[in-house]
């Protein structure tokens, strides 16, 4: 079969408008290639994400901060609050420069969405797709030299790619809320707007955090255990309220999410004239559960091995990019040895060694989830 008149033609189409997927375009607006995204939802939408980006974020996305800021929230973040539920808590502060910015996806995600140049079909899913010899036909109306899936942890392509595959080890679960609140209200909360407070559970499962934004909080849970989440919610939620660090008054509900951690997931990324960024890729730091810095950097990646590949996205020719990701993010493991320590011996290292600022510091906070002995991204280096 080969495509009729009546079918839109593009060489990369991208399967999801969030940041992965909108970073590749970016990416490849100088390129010469047309570009099309494909998203069911219509920008700005709500995104289900605690929303904080590292200064690495910045850079390679060349984002102007006072451009930004003119109608979108940055929250400069310069230290964490960190602590086991019920235990202590040790704050850790930077002199200098924003280690983070607190953003809301809402604004992020439509912001990089805006400038990518793409072309953008936004409230339209994909229905139908079909493997003929110059590509793909994409609902019977696109025609594709090749597809990029990065439509989040569900994304149908993953699920084309990976439909013989056996499934992941390990998910994280996630329920979250942004809410706006008065400054009255926030002045009532003990909490500091650049510093975040993170809460690991009892059982090293997961964490919670309170992660203020201008006059946003936002608050959420995520655990690699799905079983009674809303109670876990609820309870660190009841702790929050108790401490004074979220007001009483929160009627609104919390959303969930998934999605996979990169050394645990086993997904294929790469097949013929297809590969998966962000958490279609299952990207998102093992650690911290944060992806969307992996997911950026992945669609950057990517961007180059599609300039790279000339127009043969075979295979052969793509699989580079499964290459460049474990360059960039380390071999995945499957089997998280972590879990078969017995959970009394976790809870007795986690209680000591959580109790020291150092290793709060230099550990939790500056590898990971700061991820400070990561070098930049160069990928001049990554491909000859």
């Amino acid at each position: 079969m080969t495509p009729d008149h009546n079918v839109e033609e593009c060489n990369v189409l991208i399967i999801g408008g969030g940041p992965a997927g909108s970073s590749l375009a970016w990416a490849l607006r100088d390129s010469g290639l047309k570009i099309v995204i494909l998203d069911r939802n219509v920008f700005p939408r709500n995104k289900v994400c605690a929303g904080w980006i590292t200064p690495s974020v910045i850079t390679n996305l060349q984002i102007d901060i006072e451009d930004y800021v003119k109608h979108s929230v940055m929250q400069a973040i310069h230290g964490f609050r960190v602590g086991i539920l019920g235990q202590g808590e040790a704050e850790i502060n930077y002199s200098g420069m924003p280690v983070s910015y607190g953003i809301r996806r809402y604004e992020f995600d439509d912001y990089l969405l805006r400038r990518c140049g793409a072309k953008v079909k936004q409230g339209v899913g994909l229905d139908r797709i079909e493997r003929i010899s110059t590509g793909w036909i994409v609902n019977e109306s696109i025609h594709a030299d090749m597809i990029v899936g990065a439509g989040g942890h569900f994304c149908p392509i993953a699920q084309y790619i990976n439909q013989n595959g056996k499934k992941p080890d390990i998910k994280v679960v996630a329920q979250e809320i942004e809410v706006k609140f008065t400054d009255d209200e926030l002045s009532q909360c003990d909490i500091d707007k650049t510093v975040p407070e993170l809460f690991f559970c009892d059982d090293l499962k997961g964490y919670g955090w309170v992660f203020p934004k201008g006059n946003y909080l936002n608050i959420g849970l995520g655990r690699e255990d799905a079983s009674h989440l809303s109670q876990h919610v609820h309870q660190f939620c009841d702790f929050l309220i108790k401490h004074k660090k979220i007001p009483e008054n929160i009627s609104e509900k919390f959303r969930g999410h998934a999605y996979q951690l990169y050394q645990h997931s086993s997904r294929r990324i790469v097949s013929d004239a297809m590969l998966l960024i962000g958490d279609a890729a299952g990207l998102a730091y093992t650690q911290s559960g944060e992806g969307i810095s992996p997911a950026i950097e992945s669609g950057l990646i990517a961007a180059r091995v599609i300039k790279k590949a000339n127009g043969d996205y075979s295979l052969g020719r793509l699989g580079v990019y499964e290459k460049l990701i474990q360059q960039r993010f380390g071999r995945r493991s499957v089997t998280n040895k972590y879990l078969k320590i017995p959970l009394r011996v976790k809870k007795v290292l986690a209680n000591k060694l959580m109790g020291t600022k150092w290793f709060v510091q230099h550990i939790v906070l500056n590898k990971w989830f700061l991820h400070k002995d990561v070098m930049p991204l160069n990928m001049e280096q990554m491909i000859s």
